[in-house]
């Protein structure tokens, strides 16, 4: 099975244009999200994957300072499994 950065990346990558990043450019894991350029509406789409994917409930207010993908890798790390 594939690993939470795995998977957190794959939804990231599929799923959310980051601007600046070039196709093929592996994602910086430090990025801040919303600096980035990514929509809010994409924003609140990913939350919604993450909890999908993870069968997790991340309440919307503790996902809004996840500003970065290790964020979330971090608190997937520490609240599932």
């Amino acid at each position: 099975m594939a690993s939470i950065e795995e998977r957190v990346r794959k939804l990231v990558d599929d799923n959310i244009e980051v601007e600046g990043r070039p196709l093929g450019r592996p994602l910086d894991l430090d990025v801040n999200i919303a600096e980035a350029g990514v929509a809010s509406a994409d924003i609140v789409a990913l939350w919604q994957m993450v909890n999908a994917e993870f069968n997790v409930s991340i309440p919307a207010e503790e996902f809004a300072e996840m500003l970065t993908p290790q964020a979330l890798i971090d608190y997937l790390n520490a609240n599932t499994g």
